[in-house]
Order: C-alpha cells, then sequence, then structure tokens
C-alpha cells in the first residue's frame, strides 16, 4: 500500500474466533505462506501511542483517564497503519472489529482507499471441548514450556522435559468456570457480526478442532481463492 490506496488484490481477512481457537497460530501460518500482516486492535494502539501520531495521542488520553477508546480514534489509527508499505500482500485483522457499528466503519474506510474485506474466517468449535482444552493447560514455571492435563504431560510425572524443572503454574483465568462465562461473551458479542458479514457474503466457517495443519489448509485455501478471485 502506498499511502493513498490499496492495491483491489490485496486481501483483507478478518479472523474470528473464541480464546484457545488457535487465531494466533493460524494467523502466524498465514503470515508465513502469503506475506499478510497480522493487525490486532492492541498492538494498534500501542505502536500509535509510542509513535505519537495526532490519533495515538488521542488514544493516550483517553486510555489515562481510564475510558475507553472510541471507534473513530481507532479507524484513525487504522487508517494511519493502512499506509503502511509491509502491508502491500495484504492483512489479517484480529480484534477488530467487535461489533456490526465498528464493521460498518471499517468497510467505510476501506472502501475510502478502494478495497474492502475479502474473507471473513469464522473458527468453529465445540464449547464443551474448549473448556477441557484450555482448563487442563498448565507451564512449567522455569523455561515456560507448556503443558495440559489430558493432551501433553511431562514424560517424567513433575518433571519439565525441556528443562528438568519442577514447578509448574497455570493461568488463574484457564479454570472451567471463567472459560465457560468467556466462550458465552464471544458468542454473545460474535452474533452480530456473523449475521453482519453473513449477508455480505464473506463469511466462511472452518472447524477448528481438529490437527492445526488440517485447519491451516482450509485457511490457505480461502486466502488463495480470495487473492485469485480479486
Amino acid at each position: 500500500m502506498d499511502g493513498t490506496s490499496a492495491p483491489a488484490q490485496a486481501p483483507v481477512l478478518i479472523l474470528l474466533g473464541p480464546p484457545g481457537a488457535g487465531k494466533g497460530t493460524q494467523a502466524r501460518l498465514l503470515q508465513e505462506q502469503f506475506g499478510l500482516v497480522q493487525l490486532s486492535t492492541g498492538d494498534l494502539l500501542r505502536a500509535a501511542v509510542a509513535a505519537g501520531t495526532e490519533a495515538g495521542l488521542a488514544a493516550k488520553s483517553v486510555m489515562e483517564a481510564g475510558g475507553l477508546v472510541s471507534d473513530e480514534i481507532v479507524i484513525a489509527i487504522l487508517r494511519d497503519r493502512l499506509a503502511g508499505p509491509d502491508l502491500a500482500k495484504g492483512i489479517i485483522l484480529d480484534g477488530f472489529p467487535r461489533t456490526e457499528a465498528q464493521a460498518a466503519a471499517l468497510d467505510g474506510l476501506l472502501a475510502e482507499i478502494g478495497s474492502g474485506v475479502s474473507a471473513v474466517i469464522s473458527l468453529e468449535v465445540e464449547d464443551a471441548a474448549m473448556v477441557a482444552r484450555i482448563s487442563g493447560r498448565y507451564t512449567c514455571a522455569a523455561c515456560g514450556e507448556g503443558y495440559h492435563d489430558s493432551f501433553k504431560t511431562p514424560a517424567k510425572a513433575g518433571v519439565c522435559d525441556i528443562c528438568g524443572g519442577t514447578e509448574f503454574k497455570r493461568r488463574a483465568d484457564d479454570n472451567a468456570e471463567t472459560v465457560a462465562a468467556r466462550l458465552a461473551a464471544y458468542h454473545a458479542d460474535t452474533a452480530p457480526l456473523i449475521t453482519y458479514y453473513t449477508a455480505r457474503g464473506t463469511l466462511q466457517k472452518v472447524p477448528a478442532m481438529g490437527p492445526i495443519e488440517e485447519i491451516a489448509r482450509s485457511l490457505q485455501a480461502i486466502v488463495t481463492a480470495t487473492t485469485q478471485g480479486d
């Protein structure tokens, strides 16, 4: 992107999925294969504040006052970021939009630069399985190697395979009750977006309970199709 317009063939993907669905992993794989750049709202805000841009300074004042950054500020920050030459091969939006109003604002922004949403990919998971997947996670306190009560336990009980450490820790919010609440909140927040993008013919659902490689192939096929179709 040259700062004034976005190549029409550069895919703009939106990745939807609840905590633990594997969005980060799949985004990294798409970056490696296609040269796409993952843009998360949090990273965009932090970078804009650090850079001292007009929108970044506006966001900083709101955050320092303990408020929520408005959609207008987020869109302004995203507009600035879309001018980056590193985005020529396309982007993956993670964490934005979260509401129908944000989706409409994003459509308007992309229209300004001659682009549009290529595909919205919803990673579909089974809530009960996700609760078990997330609530069973723990890590080595020394090296951070990840384990799971059911799917990946140390070869020797109580001893890290990587560093030999014997202390392990769990995230406080990785418990069944909290995970179930997070999933319910995600579905409630995302339902309007599912409807919004389904009506526009851009939503594609990908089963996300299988092997990482299998899910990656599905996403790669979608990206390839959107690129060739433009």
